[in-house]
């Protein structure tokens, strides 16, 4: 680590005592910044994504705005997918859209491998540039999960309710096991080449797991996971898991070989404590009270912040991404505030 790198947000992840309580926000790069919104006019996300230039001012703005302990990288879930053959399109207001839908073992058969160097050069590209020359704090890198990545690829795009998915999975139980297992192959190999380019954490989302319940996890979806994790378990970075409306399942993931059990706003992280959860955890404000007067936002924060300091391991972020109305100056005052706040009180 060079001189002046900041890396705060290792340690708790780590679960070792800091200075202060590290702080990043999930979607702090986007759509609430004026100065990406401008970029948004000219270029599509996949337009971003593709310049490592600009991908990399994208990523690395919130980290000189809000003087956050991490930044993570630009980009989508969808990214890896058109490589394996998925035909897909973000589309404004939408969400990825997928012309081609999962509906047999014969097109989870014709889905291909994927190659990062060939495939996603400017991933790694930007990852490369931001680690060797423009951060000091550490990278986040990311990828979405099977369950939420499969979701896509099976409704055909953004769902409420998940039924085509769930009625996949428990219909055509060995077609979802060997999708699961080529996603599985997909997200290790992606990651593991984020890490070689410079990430120094891993965070995976599995935004729309909420949907199953406790038994259905453990059965359908825990045995990938397990594997995913114990993969890059041997790239020695911290790994993050997070979906929203998941508490039910935080218990399964403090199970699994990770570091970070993410949480959103629906579970307190002193009963996550209380019910077992022994790793470090991230999290956890409603972002909607981003969108409230700074008197609210104090209180909450405080709040979230003596129950993460009560004890080493603890993060804070939001319980869900940022929302476009929310103001970069609201960001800039919270992480001061989550930083003066919590300097030598833990």
């Amino acid at each position: 680590m060079s001189r002046g790198f900041n890396d705060t947000f290792i340690k708790a992840a780590r679960g070792e005592k800091t200075d202060h309580i590290p702080v990043w926000y999930m979607r702090q790069a986007g759509r609430s910044q004026p100065e990406y919104r401008a970029l948004k006019e000219k270029y599509s996300l996949f337009e971003i994504t593709h310049q490592p230039e600009l991908c990399a001012y994208v990523t690395r703005l919130p980290v000189e705005q809000y003087d956050v302990d991490a930044a993570v990288l630009y980009k989508d879930i969808m990214t890896p997918l058109p490589a394996i053959g998925v035909d897909v399109e973000i589309k404004s207001g939408i969400g990825p859209v997928i012309s081609n839908p999962i509906r047999s073992l014969g097109d989870v058969e014709k889905l291909g491998e994927l190659s990062p160097e060939e495939d996603v050069p400017y991933v790694l590209e930007t990852i490369k540039l931001l680690t060797t020359e423009q951060l000091s704090v550490p990278l986040i890198g990311f990828s979405g999960a099977p369950f939420t990545i499969a979701s896509y690829m099976i409704e055909g795009g953004p769902s409420k309710n998940y039924n085509k998915t769930k009625a996949f999975m428990y219909t055509e139980p060995k077609t979802w096991f060997v999708l699961a297992d080529k996603l599985g192959d997909m997200i290790i190999t992606y990651v593991k080449a984020q890490i070689k380019a410079g990430a120094k954490a891993i965070q995976i989302f599995d935004s729309w797991v909420g949907a199953l319940n406790v038994e259905d996890y453990r059965t359908f979806i825990k045995p990938v996971m397990n594997r995913i994790f114990s993969s890059l378990r041997e790239e020695n970075v911290p790994l993050i898991m997070f979906g929203v409306g998941a508490s039910h399942l935080a218990l399964e993931w403090n199970d699994l070989p990770l570091d970070v059990v993410g949480l959103d706003w629906r579970l307190p992280i002193s009963e996550a404590r209380k019910i077992g959860i022994n790793k470090t955890v991230q999290g956890n404000l409603d972002p909607a009270i981003l969108l409230s007067s700074w008197d609210v936002i104090e209180e909450r924060t405080k709040k979230i912040l003596d129950m993460g300091m009560e004890q080493p391991g603890y993060i804070f972020n939001l319980g869900h991404g940022v929302f476009p109305q929310v103001k970069p100056e609201t960001l800039k005052q919270l992480t001061a505030f989550i930083h003066e706040y919590s300097a030598g009180r833990h």
